[in-house]
């Protein structure tokens, strides 16, 4: 192949190059703001949110200073949304805040940062580090925007993940009992109710309280079982008076009788 031919092939590849590009590619490299902007907004309406925010993600670096910079800056985050990728979408909706804090769209930004956090926390088996974040923000956002329309919204993902958080504390305090520790089961499970006493697995956990402190005493050696019946038996009270109709009555209350029937054998002595 002659210099002349290499050449012509050269361009003419190049030629093709260029002109198979689709319009979506070419206006992604082009400055063309005017065109950009209305490429996105269409993508956007479309339902292409990956396309869109691709699109976003070029206008943010020739939007600053222009009158749409907000809008900018606002869409790319909630394209990555609306396209399932919560990461990037987070992260977008934190600096748009940050950046745009009197936008018209701040208050909707905070609520979707705020979802896309919720979206980012695990089971409650795992860590909850990403859990507890997520609880001071939306508590934090409660408190910045008390009259929000979106605050209900929001209280429903806080009982969740608050819900997951009362749930590690009382079945991590239950591990010690299943494992038949049942004198570290009665700290644990106690300690539970010390650190938040308005847990909403409070009847099992005072059930489990008093289950605990049966079995260690029924367990122990004779010298100790008098003291160790007698934690039963206020465990037993902490039960039932809080929870007369609990369905664990029929079991503890022939529990307290052989307690009973214990101690007062055992006072006579």
């Amino acid at each position: 192949m002659t210099n002349s031919n290499r050449i012509f092939l050269a361009v003419a590849l190049l030629l093709c190059a260029v002109s198979c590009k689709t319009p979506f590619a070419l206006m992604l490299e082009s400055n063309d703001f005017d065109g950009k902007y209305k490429m996105a907004m269409e993508l956007f309406e479309a339902k292409r949110y990956g396309r869109a925010a691709e699109m976003f993600e070029s206008l943010s670096a020739i939007s600053r200073g222009l009158p749409q910079d907000d809008t900018v800056q606002f869409y790319w985050g909630l394209s990555n949304y609306r396209y399932g990728d919560y990461t990037s979408a987070e992260g977008n909706l934190d600096q748009f805040v940050k950046t745009f804090p009197l936008s018209p769209f701040v208050e909707e930004a905070k609520f979707l940062r705020l979802n896309c956090l919720y979206r980012s926390t695990y089971r409650y088996e795992l860590d909850p580090r990403p859990t507890q974040l997520a609880i001071r923000e939306m508590k934090e956002f409660k408190v910045e925007n008390p009259s929000s329309t979106l605050i209900p919204e929001v209280d429903v993902m806080l009982d969740d993940l608050n819900d997951r958080l009362e749930l590690k504390a009382y079945k991590g305090a239950y591990l010690y009992y299943h494992m038949e520790d049942y004198l570290a089961a009665h700290y644990a499970l106690k300690n539970v109710l010390k650190e938040n006493a308005e847990n909403r697995y409070r009847e099992d956990i005072l059930y489990y309280t008093a289950m605990s402190a049966y079995k260690y005493a029924d367990m122990s050696v004779a010298a100790k079982q008098r003291e160790r019946f007698l934690t039963f038996v206020d465990d037993y009270f902490n039960l039932i008076s809080e929870y007369p109709q609990t369905h664990y009555r029929k079991e503890v209350d022939g529990l307290y009788a052989r307690a009973q029937a214990y101690l007062n054998k055992t006072e006579k002595e």
